[in-house]
């Protein structure tokens, strides 16, 4: 959780860096950046197909559980009905039960693959970037850097002019200070550390002129 200080450091971090170059900098960071209601689905469905995959193994284990469910009512129900109704109230049950149990938000967030969480905090971060940011600046010269929280993912998202000077691999150092500050707790600091480095590269590939008006809110964006 980031608390009123967090804030208060990060929108420092970002005015002092600003001072060193005609770059913007934007701060947002989101709770989650997807649902991953489809994962909770296919992890469910999967659930609820293992009554039928072991009855179908263990044959004799569902004429045991029918025998004993039909038993006491004698002999009224059909045995065939009995066990189309039996699997049926078997595997919306499992379902119901794993799709619960599922929906938990880390246990949803720790049965979606990484790479699908890769992909998708990508994705939101660069629409987040096309909203926000994105030819927001007279120079081209926006920055967005992205903070997901409960996947613990950033994405640094940078305008046309930014990305033909600067390489992925020169935001390296800023994205280690970020994931530093969040493993120790103190995510506020690992943001505004962060900022400090983006404001690095980009004073020594777009140092201030002097001429380029501050045209985004030095603030951190927390949705």
């Amino acid at each position: 959780m980031l608390t009123v200080q967090d804030h208060e450091l990060v929108a420092a971090a970002i005015g002092e860096a600003e001072t060193r170059t005609d770059g913007e900098i934007s701060v947002v960071v989101a709770p989650e950046s997807d649902s991953y209601a489809d994962a909770v689905l296919h992890w469910a469905l999967l659930v609820a197909l293992l009554p039928l995959a072991l009855f179908a193994t263990f044959p004799d284990l569902l004429h045991w559980a029918t025998a004993f469910v039909h038993e006491p009512w004698g002999d009224e129900a059909p045995p065939l009905r009995l066990i189309v109704l039996f699997l049926l109230f078997k595997t919306i049950s499992a379902f119901l039960v794993a799709w619960a149990i599922f929906r938990l938000p880390r246990v949803r967030i720790a049965i979606t693959p990484h790479e699908t969480r890769t992909r998708r905090c990508r994705r939101r971060a660069i629409m987040v970037f096309q909203v926000g940011t994105e030819r927001r600046t007279a120079t081209r010269s926006g920055v967005l850097l992205y903070l997901s929280m409960a996947e613990r993912h950033a994405e640094i998202v940078a305008d046309e002019l930014i990305q033909s000077k600067i390489g992925g691999e020169e935001w390296g150092e800023a994205m280690a200070a970020l994931l530093a500050g969040i493993r120790a707790g103190q995510p506020g600091q690992g943001i505004a550390d962060a900022v400090r480095l983006i404001g690095d590269v980009l004073a020594t590939h777009f140092p201030y002129t002097g001429t380029d008006p501050n045209e985004m809110p030095d603030r951190l964006i927390q949705l």
